[in-house]
């Protein structure tokens, strides 16, 4: 457009006497000059902007990754609902989960100098208020939720349900730890974090967790207006260990006393790669519940029977994990001490081929992981999956991540950190993931924060309603009984 706009002041004007049409020449020309170098130096930006820096320092690396990932969910959100999307660059729908990831983000960016204290707050504020004001009921459409529960995706802009997904009890249950994060974090005097512990509350206090357990022992995965609740209920260990802690210590409609017990019925304690743990395949499980709650030196009973606690039994799953993928016996392209991790993620979706005379189904997004019973691996590693056990296994994790950005640079490391999966053995030249995914990206960035400060852990052990479920869970010791709850 501006060079045409030259193009045409150059063509009217060398009609008029020479020395006009000079003057006008080296005008245009002095305009085409400063038009050039700010398309260079935007260019440069942008260049800058994706591609990493060549970081040799393993600790910068890893502040750079924290600043890049947290500016993913600074950056990515519907800004008419404030609500933050399931993925980027393609945007389909926004995610509650990824929702909860975001408020807690926010407050790291705050205590990481990133944004100022007013801006989070700012920000927490309209998330929490439209949250609280979106509408509510029984109807197949134009609802963002029911019964304080909201559905799984939303719709960009109106934020009402997207599609036929389920109202989701634990994608609200995520959402409402990253609420309450905000409660506890937000004290000030001021109107606006009065407003944030207020929307909070009624928030959390809304939610009829007990509607959800539909008359069982444990709780449905969810509930749609065409056929009420899913067959598919909470049991056996898995990352839902957060949302039952907080139904319990609920004041306005707790889930029975005996839920806790029943949960841990279902566990499968077994030696799994060398290391007897809890099982759960993908490891998203062993993290989701431990970026809100630190469960160093606390027990339940059936803790207290292994004689470890829920914090050592995640240690042991991510060690098995890596174990696991550097046995590598589907003998997949990259495995190795430092390129492991085996998570739900995206993956390249190609569909069977022939991979070292084995036929192997190469998926697009699908939980991933191993254990005893479990075994989805089609050579697909999300630097996620390392990067959200990094309090559990500081060297190890962070030994990959280093490796995989020193490795595969910009090809998976980009504006806003890792890229959220890649597959060397799909094709010649492998696959990386064009993609961010929002509850990916948060969980790397919230346990790469608990593992450097404890941020998020001390916060939420100050929050009266999360300590009382742990204590209703039968939980006991350590920071239980030293930190008292406040809000």
């Amino acid at each position: 457009m501006f060079v045409k706009l030259i193009a045409v002041l150059n063509n009217h004007f060398t009609t008029r006497k020479r020395g006009q049409t000079n003057s006008w020449l080296q005008l245009s020309t002095l305009l085409m000059v400063i038009f050039l170098l700010s398309c260079k130096n935007q260019a440069q930006t942008q260049k800058a902007a994706e591609k990493p820096a060549t970081i040799t320092d393993k600790k910068l690396f890893l502040d750079d990754l924290k600043q890049r990932t947290f500016n993913y969910f600074w950056d990515i959100v519907d800004s008419a609902s404030w609500q933050s999307d399931d993925r980027y660059p393609s945007k389909q729908f926004t995610s509650i989960a990824a929702t909860g990831f975001a408020l807690p983000a926010y407050i790291i960016g705050v205590e990481n100098q990133y944004i100022s204290r007013n801006e989070a707050a700012k920000r927490v504020n309209q998330t929490l208020l439209w949250l609280w004001e979106a509408p509510m009921g029984t109807a197949q459409h134009h609802m963002s939720g029911y019964k304080g529960f909201y559905y799984h995706f939303l719709k960009y802009g109106e934020g009402t349900r997207y599609k036929d997904v389920e109202l989701s009890s634990i994608d609200t249950g995520l959402l409402m730890a990253g609420i309450l994060t905000t409660q506890s974090y937000f004290d000030g005097d001021n109107p606006i974090e009065q407003q944030i512990r207020e929307l909070a509350d009624s928030l959390f206090l809304r939610v009829e967790w007990n509607w959800m357990m539909n008359d069982a022992e444990t709780m449905s995965m969810g509930w749609k207006p065409e056929s009420g609740f899913l067959d598919a209920q909470w049991k056996g260990y898995n990352e839902a260990m957060i949302l039952l802690l907080m139904a319990m210590g609920s004041p306005t409609h707790p889930i029975a006393a005996n839920s806790w017990q029943a949960w841990t019925a279902s566990y499968d304690w077994v030696k799994f790669e060398g290391y007897e743990h809890i099982n759960f395949g993908p490891l998203f499980g062993h993290q989701y519940s431990h970026m809100f709650i630190d469960f160093r030196e606390i027990h339940d009973a059936y803790m207290k029977d292994k004689g470890i606690d829920y914090f050592e039994n995640s240690r042991r799953a991510t060690l098995s994990n890596r174990a696991y993928c550097m046995r590598n016996p589907f003998n997949f392209k990259g495995y190795g001490k430092n390129i492991w991790g085996l998570t739900a993620s995206d993956g390249p979706g190609a569909g069977k081929k022939t991979w070292k005379n084995q036929t192997i189904d190469f998926k697009a997004y699908n939980a991933r992981g191993v254990a005893f019973d479990y075994l989805q691996d089609d050579g697909t590693i999300a630097p996620t999956a390392a990067g959200g056990s990094i309090p559990f296994a500081p060297k190890e994790t962070t030994d990959a991540l280093f490796t995989m950005y020193q490795r595969y640079g910009d090809q998976l490391y980009r504006q806003y950190g890792f890229a959220d999966a890649f597959n060397l053995s799909v094709s010649e030249a492998g696959w990386f993931a064009p993609d961010y995914i929002g509850i990916d990206q948060g969980a790397l960035l919230i346990q790469l924060e608990n593992h450097d400060s404890e941020l998020i852990w001390n916060i939420l052990k100050k929050n009266k309603y999360l300590k009382e479920g742990l204590i209703k869970a039968g939980f006991s010791g350590g920071w239980l009984t030293s930190s008292p709850a406040k809000i």
